[in-house]
């Protein structure tokens, strides 16, 4: 397994992050609340006579500029079109900023429950509010942000796991094959979706990423991991259960959808396609971030033997799911 290395938040501590905010032109109080965020530092920041502001470090090395400038402008524009994101605030006509060395942005603070995703009024909500932002979505495009590819990722992951030792060694053969026939079936899965049309998505929308206040409905956050691909991807995050419940909710999403745009139902092809995407790099994203001490502590059964062979039944029963055929609603 690869030797840790020396991780990039080791000189982010409380007295920096409120130096950063005061450099800012706020007054912090001296509260100061670690929130539950592991690819960058978030911490809710306490304010004399104002409310608290939430502040993102962003990882070093991640992301470019351009890129990030790229998520606050897409959360601006989605803001000017009436699509309820929490946006970075401008201050002194920026929302990228620098303190020691490090980047980051400053957010208001949004209360607000997960969504109860097993209500049928809040997934025709959900699917109106996702519309929305697949409109404002359409009408441009990224130029520095990541376009979801098909077999050429997940190529890069499985052989970067096996090139870095992660995988042990009783285990090479099995995850070998099952992440052969996984590529071809990828390759499958996106053909039969046809010449689907890339456009601005948030790229990570699952419960947890979505504020719901009673009154407004949903509001999301972080949108650190939007990316350009298929309408679909923004939607099967939000459905579970076994393929009856899915469909029910999958259903209820693209009745909200269609309500303001149409959806192609070629895209039902790429569910289960993007979830092994997303199984194989949550497994890449581990190995590649474990030289972090907050990752030890917060997933302290990765990398063990069976944690491996728990992921290779999973890849396997991707498999078998991609095999099926699409939900039909």
């Amino acid at each position: 397994m690869p030797a840790n290395a020396h991780h990039p938040y080791a000189s982010l501590g409380p007295d920096q992050v409120l130096d950063a905010v005061e450099a800012l032109g706020f007054l912090p109080d001296g509260r100061f609340l670690a929130l539950n965020s592991y690819e960058n530092r978030v911490y809710q920041v306490g304010l004399e006579e104002a409310a608290p502001v939430v502040v993102k470090f962003y990882r070093p090395e991640r992301w470019s500029d351009e890129a990030i400038l790229e998520e606050h402008a897409w959360c601006e524009e989605l803001v000017a079109r009436d699509v309820p994101v929490v946006p970075p605030l401008r201050i002194q006509g920026r929302t990228l900023h620098r303190h020691e060395g490090f980047r980051l942005a400053v957010y208001r603070r949004r209360g607000g429950r997960a969504p109860a995703l097993d209500d049928p009024e809040v997934r025709l909500w959900l699917g109106r509010f996702l519309a929305r932002m697949h409109t404002v979505g359409e009408a441009g495009r990224f130029r520095h942000r990541p376009l979801i590819r098909d077999t050429g990722v997940a190529r890069e992951h499985r052989d970067w796991l096996l090139a870095e030792g992660w995988i042990p060694a009783h285990l090479c053969e099995a995850y070998q094959g099952v992440t052969d026939h996984l590529l071809m079936l990828l390759e499958a899965r996106f053909a039969d979706a046809g010449n689907w049309g890339a456009i601005r998505l948030h790229g990570d929308c699952h419960a947890g990423n979505i504020l719901w206040r009673e009154g407004e409905g949903p509001h999301f956050v972080d949108m650190d991991d939007c990316v350009a691909g298929p309408a679909v991807q923004d939607l099967w995050m939000l459905i579970s259960g076994d393929r009856p419940e899915r469909t029910v909710q999958l259903s209820d999403l693209l009745e909200g959808y269609e309500q303001f745009r149409p959806f192609d139902r070629r895209e039902l092809n790429l569910i289960e396609a993007l979830r092994t995407l997303r199984i194989m790099a949550y497994a890449v994203w581990l190995a590649r971030r474990w030289h972090d001490p907050a990752f030890p502590q917060a997933f302290p059964w990765f990398g063990a033997d069976r944690y491996w062979e728990e992921h290779v039944l999973a890849l396997r029963e991707q498999v078998a799911a991609m095999e099926e055929p699409p939900l039909v609603v």
